[in-house]
């Protein structure tokens, strides 16, 4: 088996094994629940969602039982989100892809349609790295 960064490796398979961030789990469960999920989330701070959480939405939002606040993590959307392998869950580090041209490439993916899944979810973790350019073309 390849290295699987610990964050990734022990990251929670649902919102309530996520520790410490109940507001935050049950807003997002609350706008799931309601079916008033917002286009974009942005959480910052010092070991907040970023690092421990992301997928979980991604796999509530296009469950197929779902969209649900409890994803199954059986079926074969929340396995490949799991793994790390679905095609409409991207996560990018901001850090390695902080120009203006991975911004626009992105920016330019994100007007299609999801592949299989129900959504496309992009996780950017290191935003703050983006460069200015980058940043503003975001």
């Amino acid at each position: 088996m390849s290295y699987l960064v610990l964050a990734r490796k022990w990251r929670p398979q649902n919102f309530e094994d996520v520790v410490g961030q109940k507001p935050i789990t049950q807003a997002l469960q609350n706008a799931i629940s309601s079916q008033r999920v917002a286009h974009a989330y942005l959480f910052a701070g010092p070991g907040v969602w970023q690092d421990f959480g992301g997928p979980d939405p991604a796999k509530a939002l296009n469950c197929q039982t779902g969209p649900t606040p409890h994803p199954c993590n059986d079926c074969l959307f929340c396995k490949e989100i799991r793994e790390g392998i679905s095609v409409d869950v991207l996560e990018i580090d901001g850090a390695s892809n902080r120009g203006i041209d991975e911004i626009r490439e992105l920016r330019e993916n994100v007007k299609y349609l999801p592949a299989k899944n129900k959504y496309k979810v992009y996780i950017i973790d290191e935003v703050h790295m983006l460069t200015e350019p980058a940043f503003n073309a975001f």
